[in-house]
């Protein structure tokens, strides 16, 4: 176990001890937070708070002291390494206060007696407000969100303090659950009179959510007089803003993080993607939750954090505005054919920091001279980049509008490459990272420091030298500050009045001593030292307001570099990996020629194997495929590789297929495979028929659904059932482009019925009574299911097979007799028949009651009207 923090037991008291009293009254405030209570050099927590935190981290539980007549728990964790204990509590779902000391012990002494030194809360760490590098993944965004319900709407208020971006997002309670599963908060806020409080991860006061005073701290925010320059927010909106500041505020304790103007989007500008869908595409992480596996990680050749993060955001996110999908394509089919640029370019954004997660953490007021020599080489590389890409001729729009970004940055970059050293620290405490130069004044100072440390270690051999003992030198600690020391079997020497030395300290090995000359010396020193950092403290406060001046624009430059990496790495996913240029049509059409899945593929070729493409053409006159064919056949993966070609194309992407034309797809939506949710009392079939009904309600002509199996949690009778409605349903109702899989082979006969349904399969074959897979789709129904075979594949035993063919056999010279599961069912009408006859039996109950005087009725008459509803009910049946 690691060490902890451990203080000798005191003296037990009735009342709390000063120190007590003020970590109670921290505490108090801090409320469900761990309280981090800074004593000296490290953070001390107590009471409960220490038992949660000494099991989390691993670290020694002791006590120090009474309370209440009970022994109070202890534990601590260092300053200087609180980050690592800080993450560690973060990720386990904790929030932490940070006490720290606002006063030294000196000036509180100054204030009388044995004042106890000052402390308060300067910082509430939560998972959604971070912004060191040791605490965040440099390749995923992270979102603080807040919902805000005004007048009978919604929105959602979205910040990544670490970079400064904000974002207002009209929804509507339809749409909401997708936004939150697109930007995949680590916190999400509400108020406490919300009616999505299972979505909140914490809940605050009603009064911070009022949009009148959402709509005045986004103005005194951002120092503007009205909101128009930024668009026009709803009272949802505002309130959510409003809400998410008021947190923001909360935690940083006054001292709000950086936020750039907020960018007002619409849900409509987007595909409409909902958390069942992601989770199934497994578009950003997989159903266990990790990136690798995804989407994301099979088409991700960025180079850089930001790039990383911008990539997944657009992958969240496919566009709906034609003009900005052909963009962002123009751009990468550029660099498609321009390798050389690509390589250029990739390798100068690849040496870059992140600038924009540099200025957060200035902004935020936890930066260092690091963020700044970042800044520096960050806008340095940008400014140089920019030069190259001025040398493109006949830019696409895109590149011509983000490259001048690049570059204006020239008086700070000149600043900074003047004031810093080549390599600043992190720790700003020790100095050591103004360059030699550019203050002469600290030069000297540095000078004046330098020439006492040679005098000191002239003096050390002077000491030597009059003394003879060879093994003294001369020392310096934070308590005796510069000293003599010499081993103990020699110091009696050292010991004598006449010596001309002063004796300090004893220990077991050594004595330490002071000499007048010393003293002298070491006082320039520490004078000179103190003065310089000083100097080097005023002008790092200098170098940051200058930095922070520039900061919208410093931000601006970030995303044009992520904007880049993002381009110049679909280029290259694109080149290696045999891709093309999708092309947009105006009309809901999806035609696909030799199109794969791209993280079934790439596990393929790391085994050594082909991925068999597969063409899939939907038009007017064929949108609804209905795929039959066996297990393991590819069924599923063919549903999912169009979904995610779908997703990349409107990415901006180039996709995985010989060619690629599609329209654009408003809401996508994925019933492959289903998981049961106990905590929310749903069986799998519960989840499966949740989500169906939300395609059925939801779907539109433009939208594109996969469905895989639909009905086959319940029994075989209502499983077919479901299907065959839900299949009408799609084809006369939604009429949108849908890939349906089924083993409800009885499902083909809808083909005669559906005139925009067609029959197609996977391909198999049985050869020396072996089941041979071809993953092809081809025209037509499945001449079979082959599960037996299957069944023989997984490994069933030989006995049991068997058993399941003299069954089948039964079954199927059954069903020659009575004409099967799908018998009668040609004498079924038409789904939209059979709609506007249930409409029909509804209305005419509905015209009856509408005719009642409720007022008027005696007892007597009420009770005559109810029995004539009810036989009109059973007519009706």
């Amino acid at each position: 176990m690691a060490s902890a923090r451990s203080t000798s037991a005191q003296t037990p008291t009735s009342a709390p001890t000063p120190m007590m009293a003020q970590y109670l009254a921290l505490k108090a405030d801090a409320q469900d937070c761990l309280l981090f209570y800074r004593m000296g050099d490290f953070f001390e927590m107590f009471f409960d708070d220490a038992k949660i935190a000494a099991a989390c981290l691993d670290i020694a539980l002791t006590a120090r002291g009474e309370h209440d007549g009970v022994a109070i728990p202890m534990c601590g964790v260092p300053a200087h390494s609180a980050e690592g204990y800080l993450a560690r509590l973060i990720k386990a779902g904790h929030r932490v206060a940070i006490a720290e000391q606002t006063e030294s012990p000196a000036e509180a002494k100054k204030r009388g007696g044995k004042t106890l030194v000052g402390r308060a809360i300067v910082r509430v760490v939560t998972a959604g407000t971070l912004t060191e590098e040791a605490l965040l993944d440099a390749r995923t965004a992270n979102w603080c969100v807040a919902i805000g319900e005004a007048a009978g709407g919604v929105a959602i208020a979205a910040a990544d303090v670490s970079t400064g971006r904000f974002e207002l997002i009209e929804a509507d309670l339809a749409g909401l659950g997708a936004e939150l599963a697109r930007l995949a908060p680590a916190e999400t806020i509400a108020s406490e009179a919300t009616a999505f409080d299972e979505a909140a991860t914490m809940l605050r006061p009603k009064t911070e959510f009022d949009s009148a005073r959402g709509e005045v701290r986004l103005k005194e925010l951002f120092g503007v007089a009205t909101l128009d320059g930024f668009g026009q927010f709803s009272r949802a909106g505002l309130a959510a803003a409003g809400g998410l500041i008021a947190y923001l505020d909360h935690t940083a304790k006054g001292s709000l993080p950086f936020l750039r103007p907020p960018r007002l989007r619409q849900a409509a500008q987007q595909m409409a993607i909902d958390a069942a869908t992601r989770e199934s595409l497994e578009l950003t992480q997989t159903t266990s939750g990790a990136r690798k596996g995804s989407l994301l990680d099979a088409v991700d050749r960025t180079v850089t954090g930001a790039g990383a993060r911008l990539l997944a955001a657009d992958i969240g996110a496919p566009l709906m505005e034609r003009s900005g999908i052909e963009a962002r394509l123009n751009l990468v089919h550029l660099l498609c054919d321009e390798g050389g640029l690509r390589e250029q370019l990739r390798a100068t954004l690849r040496s870059l920091p992140d600038i924009g997660r540099a200025i957060g953490r200035l902004a935020a007021g936890r930066g260092s001279p690091r963020d700044l020599g970042q800044l520096r080489d960050g806008l340095d590389g940008a400014w140089r980049l920019g030069e190259r890409l001025d040398r493109v001729a006949e830019p696409p729009a895109l590149l011509a509008a983000l490259a001048p970004q690049l570059r204006g940055h020239g008086a700070l970059i000149d600043l900074l490459n003047r004031a810093l050293v080549p390599s600043p620290p992190i720790d700003a405490s020790d100095g050591g990272y103004i360059a030699p130069g550019y203050d002469a004044a600290l030069d000297d100072l540095r000078d004046a420091g330098a020439g006492g440390r040679r005098a000191i270690a002239a003096l050390e051999a002077d000491y030597r030298a009059r003394t003879g003992i060879a093994q003294l030198k001369i020392r310096h600690n934070g308590v005796l500050g510069y000293h003599i020391e010499v081993p103990a079997r020699v110091a009696d020497a050292l010991m004598k009045p006449d010596s001309g030395f002063t004796h300090r300290q004893t220990m077991a090995g050594a004595v330490r001593f002071n000499a007048p000359e010393l003293h002298e010396v070491a006082l320039k020193v520490t004078q000179a030292g103190a003065h310089a950092l000083a100097a080097e403290a005023a002008h790092l406060e200098d170098l940051t307001r200058a930095a922070l001046d520039k900061r919208e624009a410093i931000a601006a430059t970030a995303d044009a570099l992520a904007r880049f990496d993002v381009a110049s790495g679909l280029a290259e996913r694109a080149s290696e990996g045999g891709w093309t240029r999708p092309t947009l049509a105006d009309h809901a059409c999806f035609e696909i020629e030799g199109g794969r899945h791209p993280v079934v593929e790439d596990a393929l070729a790391k085994r050594g194997e082909r991925f068999v493409a597969n063409d899939c053409r939907l038009s007017e006159d064929s949108r609804l495929w209905l795929v039959t064919g066996p297990n393991m056949g590819g069924k599923s993966t063919f549903l999912r590789q169009n979904a995610l070609i779908a997703v990349l194309a409107q990415a901006g992407s180039y996709v995985p297929a010989t060619s690629a034309r599609l329209g654009l797809v408003d809401r996508l939506f994925s019933r492959v495979g289903a998981s049961d949710n106990l905590a929310r009392g749903r069986s799998t079939f519960m989840v499966e028929m949740v989500e169906t009904a939300a395609i059925l309600a939801q779907a539109t002509p433009h939208s594109f659904v996969i469905l895989d199996e639909v009905g086959r949690g319940t029994s075989t009778y209502d499983g077919l059932a479901i299907a065959w409605a839900v299949v009408e349903a799609i084809h006369e109702d939604n009429r949108c482009r849908c890939l349906f899989a089924t083993h409800y082979h009885e499902l083909t006969r809808l083909a005669e019925r559906c005139d925009a349904l067609t029959l197609h399969h996977v391909r198999a074959r049985e050869w020396k009574g072996e089941l041979v897979l071809l993953h092809e789709v081809s025209e037509g129904p499945a001449d079979r299911s082959y599960g037996l075979a299957v069944a023989r594949l997984a490994g069933l035993p030989p006995v049991t097979i068997a058993r399941a063919k003299a069954v089948l056999a039964k079954l199927e010279a059954g069903r020659a007799k009575t004409g099967g599961l799908a018998a009668g069912l040609d004498d079924l009408p038409l789904f939209a028949a059979a709609a506007e006859a249930v409409e029909e039996e509804g209305d005419a109950i509905r015209a009856e009651v509408e005719t009642i005087d409720v007022d008027a009725l005696t007892p007597r008459e009420a009770l005559d009207v109810l029995y004539k509803l009810k036989a009109l009910a059973r007519d009706t049946k």
